[in-house]
């Protein structure tokens, strides 16, 4: 990287940095109408277009491509949703490790023992706000229960995989607003994952109990693709919004994706503690142990 390519992406971090300023482009514009522009722009197969957006990207993140399965893209989009090579990723064959869906960065995580998570230190949501309307039978199954946040900046990969052997037994698309979900964000905004695009997940484990994953979206981001649902969840669906399935997986096996980068918010029921080396803040690849069932 040249020497003014270096000092353009220290300008580019310094803004970023910058708490109200990050806040202010990133959440004081027409979210939704950038969101819809940038699903259109990504998906442009012209090669000015898509070599020019890639070399902005890599100004603002550390955007790194040697691990993905192919080298050339068609579009923004096609580099977005990239696929990784064969064994990239690993998944810890414990049996009794339940491993992380997604590339990520821990976010906030602990103990469900009210009904209440966090999504920021002094920024409380409860659980059946996260879930959606009629739901509190689902609620009660994490009481005494764990979860985790887990981030996915733009530059990592976004596909998402099963933690565990599972069945998916139901998906709850829940339509909402497209705030961006940074810790910035995070810090301001109350109840922010109740308030976006998301989605509810019902995985079955083999030994019975139940765990959800919840892929919140955000703005540029509010598209999700489950690969055994033959909808694409954005925000111009218009449903059915509860959708019973029979998808069964095996760990590690992929369940769909983010058009770009997003959360994903795993819940598990008591008995599955979260992994002692977990905290947060640290980067974690998807196939790598998060929570731990009993032996």
């Amino acid at each position: 990287m040249s020497d003014s390519a270096v000092k353009l992406r220290s300008v580019i971090a310094r803004i970023v940095e910058h708490e109200d300023l990050n806040f202010l482009l990133t959440n004081r514009i027409p979210r939704r109408w950038l969101t819809l522009f940038i699903g259109w722009f990504s998906k442009l197969e012209n090669p000015l277009i898509r070599e020019g957006s890639l070399l902005i990207w890599r100004l603002f993140s550390d955007l790194d491509l040697s691990e993905a399965r192919k080298t050339r893209f068609k579009s923004l989009h096609d580099c977005f949703t990239r696929e990784l090579k064969e064994g990239a990723r690993p998944i810890d064959p414990d049996p009794t490790a339940l491993v992380s869906p997604c590339d990520a960065i821990v976010g906030a995580s602990g103990s469900i023992a009210d009904g209440t998570l966090l999504q920021a230190k002094g920024f409380p949501y409860t659980l059946e706000s996260l879930l959606g309307a009629n739901q509190r039978e689902l609620a009660a199954e994490y009481l005494g229960g764990t979860y985790v946040t887990l981030r996915l900046t733009s530059s990592m990969y976004h596909r998402f995989h099963a933690p565990y052997d599972c069945s998916v037994e139901q998906v709850n698309y829940i339509s909402g607003d497209t705030w961006n979900v940074n810790p910035i964000a995070l810090k301001r905004i109350e109840q922010l994952f109740c308030k976006n695009e998301r989605a509810v997940i019902r995985c079955r484990l083999p030994s019975g109990p139940m765990l959800t994953l919840v892929p919140v979206a955000a703005i540029l981001v509010a598209s999700i693709r489950l690969n055994f649902l033959d909808v694409l969840l954005h925000i111009k669906y218009r449903g059915p919004n509860v959708m019973k399935c029979d998808a069964k997986f095996r760990k590690g096996e992929e369940m769909g994706w983010f058009q770009h980068g997003s959360t994903i918010i795993v819940l598990a029921p008591p008995g599955v503690t979260i992994r002692s080396d977990i905290v947060h803040g640290q980067r974690i690849r998807m196939g790598q142990p998060l929570f731990q069932l009993p032996e």
